[in-house]
């Protein structure tokens, strides 16, 4: 894939394995913002890495890098999860934005900032620069989301006691309280799948979500009270940078009672017993009730991510 603009010479491509590591990372960026806050540099995955080369684009000027973007997924996805790697050298804003455009993929940009972000002034000025790159690019801003990181230096929550936990096998069981969960959720994406495609999609969407974690499926469990009543459900799971409190969900009728803590609690007891040593989990910066939850569990914020959703 290449393009030029005349004089300009701007020109536009994928990277290949042979030159994705020397040309990715030519461009000098001080990491305020994106991947490098996760302490992983850029790498391919033949080279242990996560990235694919094909999936790696680049804008150069006289040979020059001044534009990047990386779309990320596991190893054994065949499309892109997420756009999760952009950068821009200072005056070339129209670069990213060709960048975004000509790039054959389309996923989330999911921009990764520090807590706080807007407090740092060169923090905000490197994140507020990406976004307008992104927006004049046609991605729009779907949602902002917390990112909590749990360790045993944290200390385990307390369990409540009030709720009976069991795994449930059963694919439509399961998809059946996800059905009811959906009902007046606070959580963007999934309010969009509605908006998009009804409840369904919304189920599908997190259902095949849940169904891509490495994890296994008996880890899913749902949660009654002592009385029978069904109140919900967690899941622990696997993602690719280690366990995580993949999914907490309670049922509209039982909202209020504070159950999501209990869940979150026994969710995070349920990964602690197999040898956690962290516990990853986000819940929109909107949703205050489930963040409250995050921080009675002993759920440190360690990240804060700027979500837009792709063109159509």
């Amino acid at each position: 894939m290449t393009s030029t603009t005349g004089p300009t010479d701007l020109v536009i491509r994928a990277l290949t394995e042979a030159d994705a590591r020397a040309v990715f990372t030519s461009l000098d960026d001080p990491g305020l913002v994106g991947r490098p806050l996760l302490g992983r540099p850029y790498g391919t995955l033949a080279e242990g890495g996560e990235y694919r080369p094909d999936w790696t684009f680049v804008a150069e000027r006289g040979g020059e890098v001044v534009a990047r973007a990386a779309f990320w997924a596991a190893p054994e996805d065949t499309e892109p999860v997420v756009l999760d790697w952009l950068d821009i050298a200072p005056g070339e804003h129209e670069a990213g934005v060709r960048l975004l455009r000509e790039a054959p993929l389309k996923a989330e940009f999911e921009l990764v900032l520090p807590p706080g972000w807007r407090e740092r002034p060169e923090t905000l000025a490197a994140a507020e620069a990406r976004i307008a790159v992104a927006a004049d690019a046609g991605y729009t801003p779907l949602v902002e989301r917390y990112r909590y990181t749990w360790t045993p230096a944290d200390g385990l929550p307390e369990r409540p006691g009030r709720l009976v936990f069991r795994s449930e096998p059963d694919d439509a069981a399961f998809q059946d309280v996800l059905r009811r969960v959906m009902s007046g959720t606070l959580d963007a994406h999934a309010r969009k799948a509605v908006a998009e495609g009804g409840v369904e999609q919304a189920v599908r969407e997190d259902f095949e979500h849940l169904s891509w974690l490495s994890s296994p499926r008996e880890w899913w469990q749902v949660a009654h009270t002592r009385d029978g009543e069904l109140v919900g459900v967690h899941v622990p799971g696997e993602i690719p940078s280690g366990p995580a409190a993949a999914f907490i969900g309670v049922v509209p009728e039982q909202r209020g009672n504070g159950y999501a803590y209990d869940l979150l609690a026994e969710c995070t007891h349920f990964l602690a017993e197999r040898g956690a040593q962290t516990i990853a989990a986000s819940t929109d910066t909107g949703n205050t009730p489930m963040a409250k939850n995050f921080t009675r569990a002993h759920y440190p914020v360690t990240q804060h991510r700027y979500c837009m959703a792709p063109p159509a």
